[in-house]
């Protein structure tokens, strides 16, 4: 269904410019309950590094999905395995939860589809994926993460949390809608690293490039 775009105001506009601004600089700009996947069709260009908040339960919350391939879900703490699996998507009901482990506040995460059909897993860190991926090269991402506020949309019985999303076919053959398994976890936090395409790198070198000219010409007079 196609859907009317807001009509913007002088302060909408300006929030506009503003997050277009710190989107060229670099700087991180977080969406709220931007779920699902905006963009599908397109590979996820947004690179996270997950960390817990407290000591204390890392905690998933079965939030929906739409493969047929049958998965689970796992996590490595600061790299090792919990040993814990679950959350079945073909099983699982919205809302169920599963406790995959204790950690220590500031632990690096790592969320793992155990792809139970293929006998291969899928990481949330994209180093991890050669195993999983057709064509064997590092760097694919398989998830997608935005926070979760419990306001629109509201998963029926999810606590306010972070959003985490797999996409479950191997590239390149994937459809990428980033909506194959779905979770919401709480004591979890997402930092956002976008990686810029070559477009943007070329220019962002130009523009250096030419800095660097001017400096050296001001330096010799």
């Amino acid at each position: 269904m196609k859907q009317s775009l807001p009509v913007l105001g002088a302060h909408g506009l300006r929030s506009g410019i503003v997050a277009l601004a710190l989107l060229a600089s670099g700087a991180q700009v977080v969406l709220a309950d931007a779920i699902p996947y905006p963009t599908p069709g397109t590979p996820n260009g947004t690179i996270y590094t997950f960390t817990a908040v407290n000591t204390g339960p890392i905690t998933a919350y079965f939030a929906g999905s739409t493969a047929s391939y049958h998965n689970e879900l796992g996590l490595l703490v600061n790299g090792v395995s919990s040993g814990i699996y679950g959350l079945e998507n073909h099983s699982s009901a919205i809302g169920q939860s599963l406790v995959l482990g204790n950690v220590t506040a500031g632990d690096v995460l790592t969320f793992v589809l155990k792809n139970n059909t293929l006998g291969a897993m899928a990481y949330s860190d994209p180093s991890m994926n050669a195993g999983y991926d057709l064509d064997g090269s590092k760097g694919h991402n398989h998830v997608y993460a935005t926070p979760y506020t419990a306001t629109s949309p509201l998963f029926t019985g999810i606590p306010v949390g972070t959003f985490v999303s797999f996409e479950d076919q191997r590239f390149p053959n994937s459809d990428f809608n980033y909506n194959d398994e779905d979770f919401v976890f709480t004591n979890v936090r997402a930092r956002q690293n976008s990686v810029p395409d070559a477009a943007s790198s070329l220019g962002l070198l130009s523009m250096s490039l030419t800095g660097l000219g001017l400096v050296s010409r001001r330096l010799r007079k």
